[in-house]
């Protein structure tokens, strides 16, 4: 089947090329209900831009801005390195990266980054904007600002969902948080104990989720499985291992532990140490160096899974279409969640 092009779309939505083109570019002299009519046809045909070939016949430079969190969390880590590959392979479809980073859960540190791209010299402004949000006033007014300049923002991981964001792409967590819980009540069948939550921060807004969603199903399928408060460990390893080891030497009676956000080579190596007998149970997040070991060596039982590489590709997708002004799909940007056992890893 050929691919449909222009042509059709002008057909389809009864208007002239030139109109299809200004829809296509985002330009005005357009009225509201032909522009919709063209976008329409769009959808119906299946028409997809051609952006390499677009950008090169206006010599259009994307400037995108990725603002990530420092620190020693492994995932977030890997995270900023796909970035910087996307970076290297952006650059063919004319797509130019940047990438800074601010402390992990510090909403004014990330807010005053946001700001400092909304206010560079006008050739440093970037068309659009990708960020690992923590879930605080300032952040969510800085976003706020960058929309109100003509900036797209995207959130990624971590969204920020009562925001002027313009689209979240990453894992539906609370989706995540009841597969864990599932798993985990499933694993520790005919016990009874406690369940130890180990988070990051509740400033993020993935983590609150996945609890939410690990605590729903617990409650209603598992109640001889009673969930602790969350132990926040600030996703670094040597926090997670002391607060870990702390809890599991004060509550013999944890049979099962979800940790819902980083550090987890200190959770493998609080249960190495403390060795509570019988072993609990763990569901992880991430598949990182310590979590396949883990997995390894029987200390982690499974491990859920976002794909970071279709996290940053689908990012800058959507983001190029938001800066053209064409459609995007409603449910684009939810990447699936994937359930790793010792057995089936890649």
């Amino acid at each position: 089947m050929l691919r449909p092009t222009v042509h059709d779309v002008a057909r389809v939505a009864n208007v002239s090329l030139s109109t299809v083109d200004r829809v296509l570019n985002g330009r005005d002299g357009v009225r509201a209900a032909t522009r919709e009519r063209v976008r329409a046809a769009m959808r119906e045909l299946g028409y997809e831009r051609d952006i390499m070939a677009a950008n090169l016949s206006r010599k259009r430079v994307y400037k995108v801005h990725f603002t990530l969190p420092e620190g020693s969390n492994s995932f977030m880590r890997n995270l900023a390195e796909e970035v910087r590959a996307q970076a290297r392979e952006a650059a063919r479809d004319r797509t130019r990266i940047s990438i800074s980073t601010v402390p992990p859960f510090d909403g004014r540190a990330l807010a005053a980054d946001l700001r400092r791209l909304r206010d560079a010299a006008p050739e440093a402004v970037p068309d659009g904007v990708v960020v690992v949000a923590t879930d605080a006033a300032e952040v969510r007014q800085a976003v706020s600002e960058l929309r109100g300049a003509g900036i797209e923002v995207i959130t990624l991981v971590s969204d920020l969902p009562a925001s002027a964001r313009s689209r979240f792409v990453g894992i539906d967590n609370v989706s995540a948080g009841r597969t864990a819980a599932g798993l985990l009540g499933r694993f520790c069948r005919g016990q009874k104990g406690r369940i130890a939550i180990v988070a990051g921060s509740m400033l993020l807004r993935d983590h609150v989720e996945r609890r939410l969603g690990f605590e729903q199903v617990m409650h209603a399928e598992f109640a001889h499985l009673a969930p602790m408060p969350p132990i926040e460990g600030r996703d670094a390893a040597d926090e997670v291992e002391r607060r870990v080891s702390e809890a599991l030497e004060a509550r013999p009676d944890i049979t099962g532990i979800y940790s819902l956000g980083g550090g987890n080579g200190g959770l493998q190596r609080a249960l190495l140490r403390v060795s509570p007998t019988p072993r609990p149970m763990v569901v992880a997040h991430e598949l990182t160096e310590q979590s396949r070991h883990a997995l390894q060596d029987g200390v982690f039982d499974a491990v859920l899974h976002q794909d970071i590489g279709h996290e940053v590709r689908s990012a800058l997708d959507i983001l190029r279409a938001l800066i053209d002004a064409t459609p995007v799909e409603a449910g684009r940007g939810l990447i699936r969640t994937e359930i790793f056992l010792r057995d089936n890893l890649p």
